[in-house]
């Protein structure tokens, strides 16, 4: 047994595959090692994959080999005594599919394996102690969506120190199929909640084509209903995107309204939250400035939550329950415009019947387009970024929401003085909610995970202009 040496990753052929080097501390009475150290290692690359299972097997003789074999979930392969030849195939869809890495492992190494590579070993040694953990607990079911390749592929062409023919194989590894007639495993699903909203609704075109992503509006999936969530097979995806949200502000001032608030609101994304742990789901969900008091100009991502009617307080429960999710991304949005009824849908209907409305003039923020709030999200998993909270909203000069309804009515040609700009004070009635006075939100960090939203003053020219153009059929 070689001494102890420094702890370290290395990056392999396969994406996702990464070798360890783990230090070995030996002396005249064996050794000890740190067979895995979660925290350690995930500061040089391992995920937090979360295992709930360990297996070992116990190998007799040298010669002995195992695989190929393709697994719904993560491992963590290390030896506890002997050696062997290890062969890793990527079998899952995609431009890697049968790519090759192999490896000999000591028990002063440990590997990797993600969801879908193939995994397999040859002992060099007698009495070789495979040890493995795991991020799923196995089934019989789960084994039907196993992925197999054959140990002695022509293709693929493991160079095995002791040949296929010579060596210890189970009749039902021989039997495994050749590369041109494997089955790619399939990449975990996402699924959108709230499918049918205006959010929903650009998440659908901003995910067109994409057959791994699932979208449940309410009557597929109630997010308030125990029985939604245990009619879905959590352990096939690996998002869950929450686009539901209880969204009348001044109904949420109710008896009603505040119970339905803080239920869709608040205890779902808390049901949500601990579905996404149990299953080390990356959780998104949506958040907006109603979550701030607006005394602020400009709201940052760590602000202190400071809501001010029952809307944004619940609100801000949810955001606490979705933070507590390892893989979330928490995204704070504002002034939503996308397809059902909006301010700016509002605004054009009023400019074509030629009325004369009243708007507040003294709340100032940003319009968000939901296609550009989708694309943002988007953006955000294709480019696994940091887990964390981001603003997203559209960028340009802030604005009040006179300024809004004036530009609506200038650009569907309508004189935008109709529009009386009025204060928030004179416009409120019996019921009304308050409201944040800025819900400008800080776009820098988003900006810096490499999505730099449209301005919003363009965006809305095309709203309008689109709007005309299905109008018109």
């Amino acid at each position: 047994m070689d001494g102890a040496h420094r702890l370290q990753s290395l990056a392999t052929s396969i994406p996702g595959l990464t070798l360890f080097r783990l230090p070995v501390h030996a002396d005249s009475r064996g050794w000890f090692k740190e067979n895995w150290h979660r925290r350690k290692m995930m500061d040089i690359g391992l995920p937090d994959f979360g295992p709930v299972q360990n297996n070992i097997s116990f190998n007799a003789e040298r010669g002995t080999t195992r695989g190929i074999h393709a697994e719904p979930w993560d491992k963590f392969v290390s030896l506890a005594a002997g050696r062997i030849f290890g062969a890793w195939v990527d079998l899952r869809e995609g431009p890697t599919f049968g790519v090759l890495f192999t490896a000999e492992l000591t028990p002063g190494d440990a590997i990797f394996v993600p969801r879908g590579v193939g995994n397999a070993f040859q002992t060099l040694e007698d009495r070789t102690v495979y040890s493995y953990l795991v991020n799923d607990h196995w089934s019989p079911e789960a084994q039907e969506e196993y992925t197999f390749l054959n140990l002695a592929d022509e293709q693929v062409a493991v160079p095995w120190p002791i040949p296929v023919e010579q060596a210890t194989v189970s009749p039902q590894d021989r039997k495994h199929p050749r590369l041109a007639d494997v089955r790619p495993m399939q990449k975990k699903r996402t699924l959108v909640v709230g499918a049918d909203g205006q959010l929903g609704s650009a998440l659908r075109k901003a995910f067109a084509g994409d057959a791994t992503v699932d979208f449940a509006g309410h009557p597929q999936f109630d997010i308030t209903s125990v029985e939604s969530f245990e009619s879905v097979d959590w352990p096939h995806y690996s998002t869950v995107i929450n686009a539901a949200a209880f969204t009348a502000v001044d109904a949420a001032e109710t008896t009603e309204g505040r119970t339905a608030a803080w239920l869709i609101n608040a205890g779902a994304v808390a049901a949500l939250a601990r579905t996404a742990v149990e299953h080390s789901l990356t959780l998104v969900h949506l958040s907006s400035e109603y979550v701030f008091d607006g005394s602020a100009e400009v709201h940052s991502e760590d602000e202190a939550l400071t809501p001010l009617g029952v809307y944004g307080q619940s609100k801000a429960a949810g955001d606490l329950a979705a933070s507590t999710v390892p893989r979330h991304y928490l995204v704070r949005t504002s002034w939503v415009v996308g397809d059902g009824r909006n301010f700016v849908r509002t605004m054009a209907a009023l400019a074509e019947r030629g009325a004369s409305p009243n708007v507040v003039d003294d709340q100032f923020g940003r319009l968000t387009f939901a296609d550009d709030l989708a694309a943002g999200i988007k953006h955000l998993l294709d480019t696994q970024a940091p887990y964390g909270t981001y603003n997203i909203s559209n960028s340009g000069l802030p604005v009040s929401w006179a300024q809004v309804a004036r530009d609506v009515y200038r650009l569907s040609g309508v004189d935008p003085l109709k529009v009386t700009a009025v204060s928030t004070a004179a416009y409120a009635g019996p019921g009304s909610a308050p409201r944040p006075r800025n819900s400008v939100l800080d776009l820098a960090k988003i900006k810096g995970a490499g999505f730099s939203p449209p301005d919003a003053s363009q965006r809305l020219v095309e709203y309008l202009l689109a709007r005309e153009t299905l109008a018109k059929g």
